[in-house]
């Protein structure tokens, strides 16, 4: 589904990914790809959560996404979570080519799963590729991550308190500004979330051996990647989805101006 949203001028579409039910059954294997022509901003997300439903035997449940972005472009990936129910099987793969002077932000996250009916990290799989490639097909970015029961422990007793973990990417020049107040906002945070000193960019904290760490409700850290740091990843555990969707919103808030509304509003 394609919106226009926003004030007029604001040229930014908004696209509405639409499942049958709400959710993936078990066996679903979902395409799409798409074209940002240059000087074009797009956002692509959801309505709700993205349900996995449980799993018929080994099938897995997929999607891939492959998007070409193109100069002076802007692409903003911005989904509610993914929720996989009991013994669910998913694998996701998103591709992006890029140029040197597009813009992309990529958030994708999942939640440990349906906790009114009980279920904290009970899906038997989950994978999630991110690769963004440069137009020369150059590497930029390359990012796996995979959840699986184990012999060793199950998901639950490896993620403890944890019951959401998000990572997102801000990448191009269009986001320079937000790149950096997203870096400031997590050391900052995170410095008071560990009861450490924080004395700024560039500065020294001195450490107190009698301090007493408690498990942060909120953990978050923050890297650049590629030439000349082009890339900011983040990366997130929370104990709750809202206080996901708390940081977000207010990470994002300057992408107003480029998307026409809120992100996460």
């Amino acid at each position: 589904m394609f919106l226009q949203v926003g004030p007029s001028e604001c040229d930014a579409v908004w696209i509405y990914t639409l499942t049958y039910g709400g959710g993936i059954v078990s066996g679903d294997c979902i395409s799409c790809e798409f074209i940002i022509s240059d000087g074009c901003t797009a956002v692509l997300t959801t309505q709700a959560s993205t349900k996995v439903y449980k799993s018929l035997g080994s099938k897995c449940s997929a999607q891939l996404l492959e998007a070409r972005i193109g100069s002076d472009s802007l692409l903003a990936v911005i989904p509610d979570p993914v929720t996989c129910f009991s013994t669910a099987r998913y694998s996701q793969k998103q591709i992006f080519r890029v140029r040197s002077d597009s813009s992309l932000v990529l958030v994708d996250w999942i939640t440990s799963g349906r906790h009114e009916s009980g279920e904290k990290w009970d899906f038997e799989c989950y994978k999630s590729i991110n690769n963004i490639f440069l137009d020369d097909n150059q590497p930029l970015f390359l990012d796996n991550i995979l959840l699986e029961q184990g012999n060793t422990g199950t998901i639950a007793e490896r993620m403890r308190d944890y019951q959401v973990i998000a990572m997102v990417i801000l990448l191009g020049p269009k986001l320079k500004r937000i790149q950096i107040q997203v870096q400031e906002n997590v050391k900052k945070m995170m410095s008071e979330q560990l009861h450490m000193p924080f004395s700024g960019l560039g500065g020294h904290a001195k450490s107190d051996s009698r301090t007493f760490f408690t498990k942060p409700a909120f953990v978050a850290s923050c890297s650049v990647f590629g030439p000349k740091g082009i890339g900011v990843i983040v990366r997130i555990a929370a104990m709750t989805t809202e206080s996901v969707y708390k940081f977000l919103q207010h990470q994002l808030a300057d992408m107003e101006p480029l998307v026409g509304v809120l992100p996460y509003r």
